[in-house]
C-alpha cells in the first residue's frame, strides 16, 4: 500500500477515535455538559448558527466577515513585509537604516496593538487589520530576510560574472532563490492573521468567528464555543490550503 494512503488512513483513524471519545465521555458524563458540549448539542448548535443566525448573523456572514479581515491584513502584510526583507537581505545599508526600528517593534506583540489601533481608527474594520497586519508582518520580513541570507555567494558570483544586472539579479537569483523561505513566512503569517483575528474581533466586532466565540462566552453556550473553534479551523485551514496550491505553482520543482 503506498506511504500516501497509509497516512491518510492513519489521520482517519485519528479523528474516528478523538470523536469516538467525545461521543463516549460526554454521553456517559464523565465530562459534565456544562463543561464540555456533547455531539448532539453541538449539532443543534451549529443548526441554530447556520439558519437562524446567531450573535446578529448567520453563520457564512460570520465567516466571510473574518475571511474578509484576515485577507487584507495579510494581502498589505506580504506586499510590505517581503520586500522589506527581501531590502534588507541584500543590502546592508538598508539593513542598517531599518533594522534597530524592525527590532524595537518585534518584541511588542500583536494584541498589545490593539487600544492603540482603536484610539486611531475606532472600533471598525480598520483597526482589525492594523493588528492583523503587524501580526503577518514580523514573520514575512525575517524569512524573506533570512531566505536572502541563505543563498550561496557563489551562486551570486557566478551571475554578475554572466553580467547579470541589478533586476535580473533580483528576478532571476534574489527571488527564486529565498522563494522557499518566503513561503515558510507566509504560511506562518496566514497562522498568526487568524490567531490575532479571533482576538481582535473578541472586542467590538458586528459579526465574525471571533464575536461568536464572544458571545458564546457571555451566553455560557459551550456548544457555540466549539462551531466557533472548529470553523476557525476549517477557515484557517483551507486558506493554507491554497497558499499551498499558489507555493506548488510558483515553485514545481519543490512538488
Amino acid at each position: 500500500m503506498p506511504t500516501a494512503r497509509i497516512e491518510r488512513f492513519i489521520a482517519a483513524g485519528t479523528v474516528a477515535a478523538v470523536l469516538a471519545a467525545w461521543w463516549l465521555l460526554t454521553a456517559t458524563q464523565v465530562i459534565p455538559p456544562t463543561r464540555f458540549a456533547s455531539p448532539d448539542e453541538v449539532w443543534a448548535a451549529l443548526r441554530q448558527v447556520a439558519l437562524a443566525g446567531y450573535a446578529d448573523a448567520r453563520l457564512h456572514q460570520h465567516i466571510l466577515q473574518s475571511a474578509k479581515l484576515v485577507l487584507m491584513g495579510f494581502a498589505v502584510a506580504v506586499a510590505t513585509g517581503v520586500p522589506l526583507g527581501l531590502a534588507m537581505g541584500w543590502s546592508r545599508r538598508i539593513e542598517a537604516l531599518l533594522n534597530p526600528a524592525f527590532l524595537l517593534i518585534r518584541p511588542i506583540p500583536p494584541l498589545a496593538w490593539i487600544p492603540l489601533a482603536i484610539v486611531w481608527l475606532g472600533l471598525g474594520d480598520a483597526a482589525k487589520v492594523l493588528v492583523i497586519w503587524f501580526a503577518a508582518f514580523v514573520p514575512s520580513v525575517i524569512n524573506s530576510y533570512a531566505g536572502v541570507r541563505s543563498l550561496e555567494r557563489h551562486v551570486i558570483e557566478a551571475a554578475r560574472m554572466l553580467g547579470a544586472g541589478r533586476w535580473m539579479m533580483l528576478h532571476e537569483v534574489l527571488i527564486p532563490g529565498a522563494m522557499p523561505f518566503i513561503f515558510t513566512g507566509l504560511r506562518l503569517s496566514l497562522q498568526a492573521c487568524w490567531t490575532t483575528l479571533v482576538a481582535g474581533e473578541l472586542i467590538g466586532a458586528a459579526a465574525g468567528l471571533g464575536r461568536v466565540l464572544a458571545q458564546g462566552a457571555l451566553d455560557l453556550f459551550p456548544a457555540m464555543i466549539l462551531v466557533g473553534m472548529v470553523f476557525v479551523a476549517l477557515a484557517g485551514a483551507a486558506m493554507t490550503w491554497a497558499l499551498g496550491l499558489v507555493e506548488a505553482r510558483v515553485m514545481p520543482w519543490r512538488s
